[in-house]
């Protein structure tokens, strides 16, 4: 089943809000045989504007957009399906954790942390503190309050290792509890390796969330925080394929393909296969 989630946390209707439809135009839904759920209509956001108290764009709007996000999602979760979430940005998050089970595992592969708050955040974007408000660790303005997800079922896999002042100060904010393979360990260890381990470890349910991202820029530098040295496609989709395939899987969420990097469509339907290939072989 998929659903559309176009928000930017950005506010300022960047080429993330556009890419659901640009997935679609590209034939994912018939590539992939799926059922359509259409489009979460409240996951948008307007004006550029930081709220003076939590430093985070547009925090009444996200809180909106989240709640008509869990909504959907919950309801999908327990009619049956495995929804298939089209983002927008990493922003979508908060709002799908609410509507999973306790005890849930998060698989959060991303070239980012997004570990920020409202004040360590440069942009004020929500896709910068995604993971942290999550686990508890990020503005409660943006989000239930306390964690959604537990920090130790959580494992962050290919972010890119802090190399400046402020990638150190995020890498210093993340909980202790949460389970780290950064792009180098994973490419030392192999992503299958990482991949399968994963699918077979634990017997609860889980939630897959693929930023795009984490796709090394030489392979896909159609997004918006590009960053070098990550896994090329081929890592990609050996590390996903068992995540994705795994039978205690709820869902899945894509996000951060920006179609204004894109002018010509061929990045997206590059990731319309990469996702055909890692759903249905």
């Amino acid at each position: 089943m998929i659903v559309d989630a176009p928000l930017d946390s950005s506010g300022a209707g960047r080429g993330e809000e556009r890419a659901p439809a640009a997935l679609r135009r590209a034939g994912l839904r018939e590539a992939l045989a799926a059922d359509d759920d259409g489009r979460i209509d409240e996951a948008r956001l307007r004006g550029p504007n930081r709220d003076q108290s939590s430093g985070v764009i547009g925090a009444a709007d996200l809180v909106r957009a989240g709640g008509a996000i869990a909504a959907r999602i919950g309801a999908l979760i327990a009619d049956g399906h495995r929804p298939l979430v089209l983002g927008g940005d990493c922003a979508i998050l908060p709002g799908i954790c609410r509507a999973l089970p306790p005890a849930t595992d998060l698989w959060f592969v991303d070239a980012h942390p997004d570990f920020l708050d409202g004040t360590t955040s440069p942009t004020g974007e929500a896709a910068d503190m995604d993971l942290s408000v999550v686990t508890g660790n990020g503005p409660a303005a943006v989000g239930p309050g306390g964690a959604l997800i537990e920090p130790s079922r959580v494992h962050l896999l290919g972010h890119r290792p802090a190399t400046d002042e402020s990638s150190r100060v995020e890498a210093a904010r993340i909980d202790p509890a949460i389970h780290q393979v950064n792009a180098p360990e994973l490419l030392r260890r192999g992503a299958a390796t990482v991949g399968v381990g994963l699918a077979a470890d634990g017997d609860g349910p889980a939630w897959l969330h693929l930023d795009l991202d984490v796709v090394d820029p030489r392979d896909l530098p159609a997004v918006t925080y590009p960053e070098p040295d990550g896994p090329r496609w081929a890592d990609l989709i050996a590390l996903v394929t068992p995540l994705a395939r795994a039978d205690r899987l709820l869902g899945m969420s894509v996000t951060d393909l920006n179609t204004d990097e894109d002018p010509d469509g061929r990045h997206t339907r590059r990731v319309v296969e990469v996702l055909t290939e890692m759903l249905v072989g």
